[in-house]
């Protein structure tokens, strides 16, 4: 399912030289924070203001169907896949279609929930793509379990500033050294990131639900597959409104993509998507 709006999509009118941009895939499912909203804006933008190509999936018939996610074959074209998933039961071709991205060693950048983006149960034949989080994105291995892998209410929010030492990382160009969003802490310490990882942001948990620890929130890093990787566990369709977050995304995408990180911000993007939580 290719997303099609105004000046926008794989099928858009200027096919000339469509060799010469890189192409980002969003793919897209995560039943609570609207990624299949927040993420199509992003998307424009990289065509209209970076000379991007951009294609959104969504699961269908929508983001609560755990089991579908359509066009999952432009993987095979794309230069970087980006993920907000959260606990998927995709069926074999489509994870095939997946792996095989993987397996290519193109970067892969990771949103929130993308942590657990899969939910298979105990025993079943894919229940290894539960841990998703760690062989894609250096994350804890799915929710809960043994890492204890949580986070600090929904009541709570986040201050986010650099990590030591990380203030010249192309990633964090015209960010903020501290800045707050809306997303409630997620815990990933003490085993994650994995230690490939660069940790660039920690999060300080506002008025949580117990007492906590600043955790990493977004860090770089090489992967199992040999890739370039970008995570963070921000997302939070209120998070989408900070012009910080906003530089943050873009600069990620550019620099997995290998290209350079853009000195001259183009705007703040308009992404007035609510909060939609567990509605089904």
């Amino acid at each position: 399912m290719f997303i099609s709006l105004p000046s926008f999509g794989f099928e858009g009118n200027d096919k000339s030289n469509k060799k010469e941009k890189p192409l980002v895939v969003f793919v897209t499912g995560d039943h609570e924070y609207s990624g299949e909203n927040t993420l199509p804006i992003v998307a424009q933008e990289l065509e209209k203001a970076y000379n991007i190509r951009a294609v959104v999936l969504k699961s269908s018939p929508n983001q609560n169907s755990e089991k579908n996610i359509p066009g999952l074959e432009i993987l095979k074209e794309a230069d970087l896949a980006v993920f907000y998933l959260r606990w998927r039961q995709l069926p074999a071709d489509q994870l095939a279609m997946i792996e095989d991205y993987l397996k290519t060693g193109k970067p892969v950048m990771g949103f929130r929930t993308s942590t657990h983006a899969f939910n298979f149960p105990k025993g079943h034949t894919d229940e290894r793509w539960n841990a998703f989080g760690e062989f894609a994105l250096n994350a804890p291995p799915g929710w809960g379990g043994a890492h204890k892998h949580t986070h600090y209410g929904h009541e709570s929010s986040t201050d986010v500033y650099l990590a030591p030492g990380q203030a010249k990382h192309p990633v964090l160009t015209g960010v903020n050294p501290s800045f707050h969003v809306r997303s409630w802490l997620y815990h990933v310490l003490p085993n994650y990131p994995k230690e490939s990882s660069q940790v660039l942001l920690m999060g300080k948990a506002v008025d949580p639900n117990r007492a906590a620890v600043d955790n990493p929130i977004a860090w770089t890093g090489t992967n199992g597959y040999g890739a370039r990787i970008f995570m963070t566990t921000m997302g939070h369709p209120e998070d989408f409104r900070v012009e910080s977050f906003q530089r943050l995304v873009i600069n990620a995408i550019h620099w997995e993509l290998g290209l350079k990180v853009p000195k001259k911000w183009k705007g703040v993007m308009d992404i007035q998507v609510p909060y939609r939580g567990m509605v089904k």
